[in-house]
């Protein structure tokens, strides 16, 4: 045998060679865990479980250590610490990697073997948890207890059912039967009964076993196919019942030494299908966890390890006539009815109920969950709250929740209350599931006292609590019934006014402990209802942080419920300083709705302070009842208010509320009549539309046709394209033929025109021939005749010239006898006018002088030019005689029609132009008529080229 111990170690080996069983006892391996602190312990293990495929298993000590034990991969591992004993373990889950534990603080934790997290706390019972049973389908878990018995959904971790008996009558164990829908419930009276899982209806009950074998049930155990049930516990007996017969039909006795059954479990067999057939050898009984065992020990399986003990001895019984009718019974809400008792058994059976006055035997400070009052507020008053991780549990704890699941039910089911329908016009919350969930809290709460439906108020009260417990809204509801229950003790006696009551009280408390703040008040015509009424119908939350608020009421759920008019004195004598300079109605308005620079560590301890030294007489204590739990199974009427305020309240908005359903009845009457008018209009339209939709046919088969023949007529003229396109090409091949003759036809006649050019112009230069011939001869006539009359010319010139010069000298000889005759006649002058005439007959003979001068100067240039040109006109053409008629032509003269000539001077030149001689006269005619004829060939030579090329 190989012994194994873990030790500090988190993970390793199971064992370290070859596992072989022992041939004596057929233990593998002995799995034990020693402490290696100051003072070394073994620490015992005191529960196991195997999963669904037997080759892991699950073990817990003592101190909450869990580990895991994979034995095809021979390996340990530390999963979970706890730091409390577990007292049951599942690991049969549908998740294979997940596990139950039930520790020693009664409630329930899911964790996962691999990521060592927690996946869900399970809390609801009071005592510690017994046994856990996994359904087949690994969805469903019940935990058992000695006082209830739980069913949770593993899928949600919430509970879906809870049984609860009488305090005389104990549960022994709860546990689902193999591969079937059927929950079998073991009592310590030693009845059994199956109950169906689903609808947990009373299917039979097991009658009692005979007295003379009478054993105290402690452990059970069933077969695979749950046909089978064996039973034992402190005797030498095991019981197997026949659960389809409901009959006890064997009994097992073992040997002497044995004196107790702790532990039950069928063997199976590889041929029984999984029947686990009853034999001599295969029911096993243990006694695992007795004081010498600290150790954890692996057995194997073989049956031939040792050889058996003796044979029990068994002890067949007779079949019970008792008619399984008989038994059945049916479980109502509220209350568990058991079977009727036959007459003639003698079966002792017992009558459940469920606990409708809940646990009220407990002293005042013990509380459910194991905790106590006072230890608490001894924490509380050490560290000023409660941790955050637990500070739910402890609330739920503080405030006994009964957890009535039916009966809250039954009023959400009720819907939503008529005074909250228009509950988000009221307060426009952002989060529409915030907004859900506070009206569903607020319309359960009308539903459950009809004083809370016309309570304004009520949606502040409530609102810091449905935030909280949003997720919970069973909680959620049962904190706030709570709170009204005690802490709104007296708040409705002046319904719908404030608690006039309760502000005195808090006005008496704050007269004697500040009697100038209170002084203060009532000169500024400041009330109670403005500096305490704010205060308590918001329950402190506009004034208050979410961490402030939480540890104000850690303390107010810890204390009398007079500890919360004392937080509102003890507010306001905080806080005198600032109220103290408020002078204003308004400003104490707006101190009491917002939050303020204040410890709220100093609030609380000055309303503990203002608790112990307030005198008896005006303590609120005095008034106010202690603290009342809620009960379990129904909750308590509440009907501390005025009824007839309320009844009359509820009157009127009845009457409102027939007088809305009769506007609302007027309005279906006229929106049916003006719908009937609608409908008459509606199938007039709708005639109308239908003659429309005729015409509107007819007029698309109209246009149908009108398509029909736009289309006919667009293929016509498509073909009369293509006709005309086939047409015009032809046209255009015509025409390009008919080009190309008359481009033939011109080429022709232009090659007949060049030819005819060509001969005229062989014919012209015929003519041109001699022509030149009779213009050379005239040439050197010409020469000739110019020889000579250069020479004529020359005489005529010379004199010319000595006329000329003849005519100067007389002038010059008559101008000086002028000016001598001038100068005389100025001498000579005897008046003035005289001279002045004779001055101007001397000028005007002067002028006449230099007029004549300048005549007979213009006639001896012009004529001298006259003759260059002619001469020279005649030369040139006598040389050049095919120059262009243009070219012929004279040049300007001197005294042509630009020049100015005096008009003396042309006198004189007429003169001596006429006295020529005729030989000149001759001269002249000849060469102009010999320019004539010469320009006359000159322009037909220029016209000949210019017909060519016409």
């Amino acid at each position: 045998m190989q012994s194994t111990d873990l030790g500090n170690k988190e993970s390793g080996k199971i064992w370290h060679r070859k596992p072989s069983p022992a041939t004596r006892d057929g233990i593998i391996v002995n799995i034990i865990h020693n402490t290696s602190d100051y003072h070394p312990k073994v620490l015992r293990f005191l529960n196991v479980a195997f999963d669904g495929s037997g080759d892991c298993l699950i073990a817990g000590d003592h101190q909450g250590n869990i580990y895991t034990f994979e034995l095809p991969g021979n390996r340990f591992n530390l999963v979970q610490r706890t730091a409390q004993a577990c007292t049951a373990l599942a690991f049969s889950l549908r998740r294979k990697s997940e596990f139950l534990v039930a520790l020693a603080d009664y409630s329930v934790k899911c964790f996962d073997t691999v990521t060592k997290e927690l996946v869900s706390w399970m809390r609801g019972h009071e005592s510690s948890v017994s046994s856990i049973s996994v359904h087949a389908s690994g969805r469903y878990a019940i935990t058992t207890s000695s006082d209830t018995a739980q069913l949770w959904d593993l899928d949600t971790f919430q509970r879906k059912r809870k049984l609860n008996i009488r305090q005389s009558v104990g549960i022994q164990k709860v546990f689902f039967l193999p591969l079937s829908n059927t929950i079998l419930s073991c009592f310590k009276d030693n009845s059994i009964f199956a109950w169906e899982c689903d609808t947990l209806f009373c299917k039979y009950q097991l009658p009692a076993p005979p007295e003379s074998s009478s054993v105290s049930y402690k452990v059970f155990a069933v077969t695979r196919d749950g046909r089978i049930l064996a039973a034992g516990g402190k005797s030498n007996h095991l019981h197997l019942w026949c659960l389809e017969a409901t009959q006890l039909f064997r009994i097992i006795q073992m040997p002497t030494k044995v004196r107790a059954v702790r532990h039950l479990e069928f063997l199976p067999d590889s041929f029984d299908a999984g029947s686990n057939q009853v034999s001599n050898r295969n029911v096993s009984y243990a006694t695992f966890g007795e004081r010498s065992h600290h150790s954890t020990h692996l057995y194997s399986a073989i049956d031939d390890i040792h050889p058996p003990p003796p044979p029990p001895m068994i002890e067949d019984l007779p079949k019970n006539t008792l008619n399984s009718n008989d038994l059945k019974m049916k479980m109502m809400s509220g209350r568990i009815q058991r079977p009727a008792k036959s007459r003639e058994s003698k079966i002792q059976t017992r009558i459940l109920k469920q606990d409708l006055t809940g646990n009220l035997e407990n002293k005042e400070n013990e509380l459910s969950e194991g905790l106590n009052k006072k230890r608490l507020q001894i924490l509380l008053k050490s560290y000023g709250e409660y941790p955050t991780k637990y500070r739910m549990f402890i609330w739920r704890s503080l405030l006994q929740l009964p957890e009535n699941h039916t009966a809250f039910s039954s009023l959400v089911d009720k819907g939503t209350h008529v005074a909250h329908l228009s509950l988000q016009k009221k307060y426009p919350i952002k989060s529409r599931k915030l907004l859900r969930v506070l009206q569903r809290t607020l319309s359960a709460l009308a539903h459950w006292s009809s004083v809370l439906s016309d309570t304004p108020y009520l949606p502040l009260l409530a609102f810091p609590f449905v935030k909280l417990f949003q997720n919970n809204q069973l909680i959620c509801f049962e904190v706030v019934a709570t709170l009204i229950i005690n802490w709104c003790q007296h708040w409705f006696e002046y319904f719908p006014n404030p608690p006039i009551n309760i502000l005195s009280m808090i006005e008496n408390v704050l007269a004697f402990h500040d009697k100038e703040l209170l002084q203060h008040f009532i000169d500024r015509d400041v009330t109670s209802q403005l500096y305490a009424w704010p205060l308590l119908e918001t329950v402190f939350s506009e004034v208050l942080t979410r961490e402030e608020w939480l540890r104000l009421f850690d303390n107010v759920f810890s204390n009398h419920p007079s500890f919360l008019l004392m937080t509102v004195v003890a507010y306001n004598t905080c806080c005198r300083a600032p109220l103290l300079n408020c002078t204003l109605k308004d400003d104490f308005e707006y101190f009491f709705h917002h939050r303020n620079n204040l410890d709220i560590n100093v609030v609380i301890r000055e309303a503990y302070r203002l608790m112990e030294t307030t005198p008896a007489s005006i303590h609120p204590s005095s008034v106010l009842d202690a603290f009342v739990a809620l009960t379990k199974g129904q909750y308590p009427v509440f009907n501390q208010y005025p009824k007839f305020i309320v009844d009359y309240q509820t009157q009127e908005r009845e009457r409102r509320n027939d007088e809305l359903d009769f506007l609302r009845e007027r309005q279906t009457v006229e929106n049916m009549q003006a719908e009937v008018e609608q409908r008459a209009e509606d199938e007039a339209w709708y005639k109308r539309q239908e003659l429309l939709r005729r015409a509107e046919e007819t007029r698309r088969e109209m246009l149908l046709q009108e398509e029909k023949m736009l289309q006919q007529k667009q293929r016509l003229a498509a073909v009369k394209r293509e006709l005309k396109i086939k047409e015009i090409n032809l046209q255009d091949a015509s025409r390009r033929h008919l080009l190309k003759l008359q481009q033939d036809r011109r080429e022709m006649e232009l090659r007949r025109l060049e030819d005819e050019i060509e001969r005229k112009g062989q014919m012209r230069d015929q003519e041109i021939v001699a022509p030149t011939k009779d213009l050379e001869m005239r040439q050197l006539e010409l020469e000739s005749q110019k020889w000579l009359y250069e020479k004529d010319l020359t005489r005529n010139q010379e004199a010319v010239t000595k006329e000329i010069r003849e005519d100067a000298d007389a002038h010059r000889r008559k101008v000086a006898l002028e000016e001598h005759v001038f100068q005389k006649l100025l001498e000579t002058s005897q008046t003035q006018s005289t001279e002045t005439q004779k001055w101007k007959e001397a000028e005007e003979k002067e002028f006449h002088l230099q007029s004549e001068k300048k005549a007979a100067a213009l006639s001896d240039a012009s004529r001298k030019w006259f003759l260059q040109q002619e001469i020279s006109a005649a030369l040139e053409h006598a040389g050049n005689p095919l120059h262009e008629a243009s070219s012929c032509l004279p040049q300007t003269s001197p005294l042509s029609e630009g020049s100015e000539m005096d008009p003396s001077a042309q006198m004189f030149l007429n003169r001596k132009t006429t006295g020529w001689g005729s030989m000149e006269q001759d001269l002249l005619k000849k060469v102009r008529n010999l320019r004539q004829r010469l320009t006359a060939q000159a322009q037909n030579r220029c016209q000949t080229p210019h017909l060519l090329t016409t």
